[in-house]
């Protein structure tokens, strides 16, 4: 019960009105000038070929991000640690598979736990280097007690706890239910209904519900005012600090009435790009404004498309996966085909990261955590294994050196969930598993196992159409080195430290700011965190 003594601590703080309880942003301690500041901004559901300066379309939908792109750099082989939101983002904060982590597939509204308390987040060590530490955006890591962002390392939150299409709300849009939510007990009787069974989805700050459910149309202004409020308010403190942005697009767009397809018959999964673009920009102008020479801004996706939204999907660029389509289903998020976990990447540093370069290094989101901590200054925890390593060298463009090997976890489709189904060996890709995703048109693929594996050469078959002759010297030369490489990580994870995470659901941990109505209402008039209905 130790969190219960923390959350009230954190409350009674909260009720002295100040804007961001428990940070100090005092000067002293450390300064910018020793130590960098970080902006880490991860779009949910983005695809590698929604990057105007990946992707060469007719619409350009990313002129910030392209503009990121040419004063900094561009990373065309960098993946996602898991091609589904909660293992992807746990991956991020630990360094860590899900294997290791825990975390191998998504939270729920109602989940008890979340990321393992044992792990360490990228934020917690930060926190203890004398970091000024925020996060906005979703964190889909778990809500309830300790879970929550103020106690993994954060000392500020603002966002909705898990994905902005899991509950009601007064503004709906695409694949958003309108609340209010179905009376406890009932259950609609068709899709034609006039309530919904998910709760309103809640927006925090910090501990304390403002608003449920969320205003989804000016859910991307709040995003952008709070980071620039952080940023500013961390920036004249003189303390260093880190911002984790975990945006809402491009889940599925948030707002119908403001994402309308416009007058040029642009889709509306384009103006939603072009609002989350808008609001990168917002935040990079800021960062350029007051701490630009000293702040590492790094933009990635935590995966790929989801295919199954169709014209509400993004595009995965040159990364088809055409041999599973021939198959049937789809070969983006939740599988380990390209489209799946290949990811739009860029970093920006004025004066130390060079302008206008393109990196070909294999790299990933794992990398982030051990290469933040190194730049701070900071240690990795000791009594545990990473996956992913220190990418400086790489960013400050002294080598185009990444990884040599790459494990992609079922993040579910066909399989196990965490388990290592796919190996990434320099230009060549193997599958033990395949199939499993629903695509556009409602198929799922043939779950298909396949040992030996599939092996694709990414160099000569970037749409993974074909793979090698089982029996040509190709494949018979890198077969033994795939088997060694996969056997060494599992033997290396079967004697790490890892965690488990809590899958358990209970309908009581639901995010509710007043229990007594039944879509758990309540506007940001004030403070509370008490069941009163009010905010």
């Amino acid at each position: 019960m130790g969190w219960l003594f923390l959350k009230v601590l954190f409350l009674g703080v909260t009720f002295l009105g100040c804007l961001y309880p428990l940070v100090d942003f005092c000067p002293g301690g450390e300064t910018r000038g020793q130590k960098p500041n970080f902006v880490i901004i991860l779009a949910d559901d983005m695809g590698w070929g929604d990057l105007g300066a990946n992707w060469d379309t007719e619409t350009k939908d990313t002129a910030n991000l392209d503009k990121m792109a040419a004063e900094g750099m561009r990373f065309v082989d960098f993946h996602a640690a898991a091609s589904t939101c909660s293992p992807s983002r746990a991956s991020l904060l630990t360094g860590r598979l899900g294997l290791r982590n825990g975390v191998t597939h998504n939270f729920a509204v109602t989940s008890v736990g979340g990321l393992p308390l044992n792990e360490t987040t990228l934020a917690e060590v930060l926190q203890q280097a004398g970091y000024v530490t925020g996060m906005i955006g979703k964190w889909h890591l778990g809500h309830h007690g300790p879970y929550h962002p103020n106690f993994r390392g954060f000392d500020y939150y603002f966002g909705i706890p898990y994905s902005h299409d899991m509950g009601c709300t007064d503004t709906p849009g695409y694949n958003h239910p309108p609340c209010p939510a179905c009376p406890r007990g009932d259950r609609p009787s068709s899709l034609e209904r006039d309530c919904y069974t998910d709760v309103a989805l809640p927006l925090y700050e910090n501990l304390n519900i403002v608003e449920q459910p969320v205003n989804l149309s000016s859910l991307a202004h709040k995003y952008a005012e709070k980071a620039i409020q952080f940023i500013q308010n961390a920036s004249a403190s003189g303390r260093p600090f880190l911002l984790y942005m975990g945006l809402a697009h491009m889940h599925v767009p948030i707002s119908r009435t403001q994402l309308s397809a416009d007058a040029r018959g642009r889709r509306p999964y384009g103006a939603g790009l072009r609002e989350m673009d808008s609001l990168v920009g917002q935040i990079k102008d800021k960062v350029d404004r007051t701490a630009k020479e000293n702040t590492f801004l790094w933009f990635t996706g935590d995966n790929g498309p989801w295919a199954q939204k169709c014209e509400l999907a993004g595009s995965v660029g040159p990364f088809t996966g055409l041999w599973q389509t021939h198959q049937g289903g789809s070969p983006a998020k939740q599988t380990t085909w390209e489209g799946g976990h290949r990811v739009p990447a860029l970093a920006y540093w004025p004066g130390r990261v060079p302008v206008n370069v393109t990196s070909t290094a294999l790299l990933s989101v794992l990398d982030i955590f051990p290469t933040v901590v190194a730049l701070a200054g900071a240690s990795l925890p000791q009594d545990r294994h990473f996956d992913g390593l220190d990418a400086s060298e790489v960013l400050f463009g002294w080598s185009q050196t990444g990884h040599r090997v790459l494990f992609h976890p079922n993040s579910g489709a066909a399989g196990e969930f965490g388990a290592l189904q796919t190996v990434r060996l320099g230009p060549y890709k193997a599958f033990y598993v395949s199939g499993g995703a629903k695509a556009c048109d409602g198929d799922v693929g043939p779950e298909q196992h396949h040992e030996p594996p599939l092996i694709f050469n990414l160099e000569d078959d970037v749409a993974e159409a074909v793979p090698l002759d089982r029996g040509s010297a190709e494949y018979q030369g890198v077969l033994p080195k795939v088997r060694e490489v996969l056997a060494d990580v599992l033997l290396d994870i079967a004697g790490d430290n890892t965690s488990r995470a809590d899958y358990t659901r209970d309908p009581s941990v639901t995010p509710c700011c007043n229990p007594h109505h039944v879509a758990c209402r309540c506007q940001a008039t004030g403070w509370t965190d008490f069941p009163t209905g009010r905010c």
